[in-house]
């Protein structure tokens, strides 16, 4: 049997989603670990956070590989008793490597937009932002291969995510026909002016603020717009997982890559 290191992890992930391909802001690739260190078990989640951290050291796995950088904004210390240093301590005592791909996952295809439009049965999508590979970019834009209407669009998306205390919230009215969907998997109110957002009937992301998404919809009413569905952060972006470690575990036989258990959507419970 083929012993892999932690290098290897790194060579296969760097193929898959390069950090080149990030954007200029983001903090990818390794955050701690060393290339020698034997690679046998991998948990892949969309945070570190102390539920997961915990679950891989745990699972004894030597690497955990999240969507989230923990280290994304500077920080000035490391010590324990801070969240981010204590969360580093503990995966440095316990010998498990921490990875992060972020937007260079969101981009290419089978990353991060691309499996949920996938998933909402979008055909003929093309990224909102195409990169130098025109079938890798932010978002996608596509159609569904039956128009349907805006309640049902909403509840197939509820059907496809997996469960928070959010839910899926839908602006727009409920008897509209939905035949053109843009999306972008995370935060994406950034692109509510976009081109290819403003001519589709719906647009879906996470973390929609009042402001941007009243004057979006308010716009839409002088010039024509999208209806706009907010989902949640995490529930978007956990579609990616499964086919990332299907993905990995096909380029290094024998190594065991497992997807996190644990819902780290923030919100418990809602009155």
């Amino acid at each position: 049997m083929v012993e892999y290191t932690l290098a290897d992890l790194r060579r296969v992930a760097e193929a898959f989603w390069p950090a080149q391909t990030a954007e200029e802001w983001d903090r990818v690739g390794l955050v701690t670990g060393r290339d020698d260190a034997p690679l046998r078990r991998v948990l892949l989640a969309v945070d570190a956070v102390r539920a997961t951290v915990d679950e891989a050291l745990g699972l004894r796995a030597d690497a955990l590989l999240t969507h989230h950088p923990l280290l994304l904004r500077g920080v000035h210390t490391v010590a324990e008793d801070t969240a981010k240093g204590a969360l580093l301590a503990s995966l440095i005592r316990g010998e498990c490597a921490l990875l992060a791909a972020h937007t260079n996952a969101d981009a290419p295809e089978g990353g991060v937009s691309d499996i949920l439009a996938e998933r909402l049965g979008l055909v003929d999508a093309v990224p909102l932002d195409p990169g130098a590979d025109p079938a890798s970019g932010i978002g996608r834009a596509g159609d569904l291969a039956e128009p349907t209407d805006l309640r049902s669009f909403g509840e197939r998306i509820a059907a496809v995510l997996p469960g928070t205390v959010s839910g899926v919230r839908v602006a727009g009215d409920p008897e509209r026909a939905v035949a053109r969907v843009a999306l972008c998997g995370g935060a994406g109110d950034s692109l509510l002016d976009h081109p290819l957002v403003r001519s589709a009937d719906v647009y879906v992301t996470s973390d929609l603020r009042h402001h941007p998404a009243q004057e979006s919809l308010e716009q839409s009413l002088v010039t024509g717009g999208p209806a706009l569905v907010d989902i949640s952060h995490w529930a978007a972006e956990s579609l990616w997982l499964a086919g990332a470690a299907e993905r990995l575990a096909a380029e290094l036989p024998g190594v065991e890559f497992r997807v996190s258990a644990v819902r780290t959507d923030p919100w418990t419970f809602a009155v």
